[in-house]
């Protein structure tokens, strides 16, 4: 995987140990259509435009540049030639092909979503890895208050349920961007007040959890486990408001949260990656992570992780790829992160600012050493 700019540094690509890649989701089981296989390169829930598609996309020229070769077919060749490919071989032979050329060693998959998809231990098998879950927080409580009678019993069960969660979950994580915004109160809420909007949430027949006196429950339900909480920030689908997601609005949450002893991780958080860079560079519980971002720009990859990288301490970045639905997002994820990694740092290099030692050691911190501390995993075996 050739590097732009002055050339990678020697022995980057090679000394890097197995991705972690710590927040990810399922595959498709089935062969999608095209038009939804092309919606999944797009973080928006609508048709494209009139006479466009959503293959003229970073994420869409990143998937036919770097894909094809692994289905024996050229770079770059039209997505209706790559689609028939891919059927040809099904979706099982598609994912090993995809997924065991990525050098992810382990998945950290958010369970939350709904869908055919392959779990942590399915997903981790197709890509010989080790997988692990992660529980997203407003699933859980949707699905614990199927059934209960009344706001204490919701809080009871849902207190056991985040309990059970962490003794096997790695993390937990929470999609308050979406559900209310990031400018949430940041102190726990009285028990009071949390069965008070049980309460109201029941009477109105249980829609998706919007409410943010439950919303900050969650949080800090999570918090007291001292279990890593990832959170969704910056851009998404057009669920959120973008300017709601801004990591910023985080910072008396964070504050709040500095000595629990749980650390928060921000995902994705472009174009706010300065303010999460920030974020990270000031509270020593808070780290961010390059996410989908990478996969969305392409070949501007390494300027943004050179943007991130001016304030955010070394130990502080974590990779992910943030694939969901399909094994390909997976590939060009990791790609362009390795890319982008081997970019920046080999200019930084060359240009004597850095050497090539320290180069080689932070590399390994972002692609997988800091996920492992983070999340306290043990060392894993090179996928293959």
């Amino acid at each position: 995987m050739a590097a732009n700019g002055p050339g990678p540094v020697p022995g980057l690509e090679d000394g890097l140990p197995p991705l972690v890649d710590h927040h990810c989701h399922g595959v498709l089981r089935h062969e999608p259509d095209p038009g939804t296989f092309a919606g999944y390169l797009t973080e928006s829930d609508r048709p494209p435009a009139a006479g466009t598609s959503f293959f003229d996309t970073q994420t869409g020229f990143a998937v036919r540049r770097w894909c094809p070769p692994l289905l024996d077919l050229p770079a770059h060749c039209l997505p209706e030639r790559y689609l028939a490919r891919r059927r040809d071989l099904g979706p099982r032979e598609t994912c090993r092909r995809l997924l065991g050329a990525t050098g992810i060693g382990t998945y950290l998959l958010d369970t939350g979503l709904p869908g055919d998809l392959t779990g942590p231990d399915e997903t981790a098998r197709a890509g010989r890895g080790t997988g692990y879950e992660v529980v997203r927080l407003e699933a859980l409580a949707e699905r614990v208050a199927i059934g209960v009678r009344d706001a204490e019993e919701f809080t009871d069960a849902l207190g056991a349920a985040v309990r059970d969660a962490a003794r096997t979950a790695v993390a937990f994580k929470s999609v308050v961007a979406y559900r209310h915004g990031l400018a949430l109160d940041p102190l726990p809420p009285a028990s009071g007040e949390v069965h008070i909007a049980v309460r109201g949430w029941m009477a109105d027949g249980l829609p998706r959890l919007t409410d943010p006196v439950l919303l900050r429950h969650l949080i800090w339900q999570a918090v007291a486990t001292g279990r890593p909480l990832q959170l969704h920030t910056g851009f998404g689908d057009p669920d959120l408001r973008l300017d709601d997601a801004d990591p910023a609005l985080l910072t008396d949450l964070v504050r709040a949260t500095a000595g629990t002893g749980t650390d928060l991780v921000l995902l994705h958080c472009y174009p706010y990656h300065r303010q999460a860079a920030y974020l990270a560079g000031v509270f020593p519980h808070v780290h961010a992570d390059v996410g989908l971002t990478l996969t969305h720009v392409g070949p501007r990859a390494s300027a943004v992780l050179a943007e991130f990288l001016e304030l955010a301490p070394f130990g502080k970045l974590l990779f992910s790829t943030d694939a969901y639905g399909l094994p390909e997002l997976y590939l060009v994820g990791s790609v362009l992160f390795r890319t982008a990694l081997a970019s920046v740092l080999g200019e930084w290099t060359a240009s004597g600012a850095w050497s090539a030692d320290d180069a080689r050691r932070v590399g390994a911190m972002i692609a997988a050493d800091n996920a492992r501390r983070v999340y306290g995993l043990e060392e894993s075996a090179p996928p293959g």
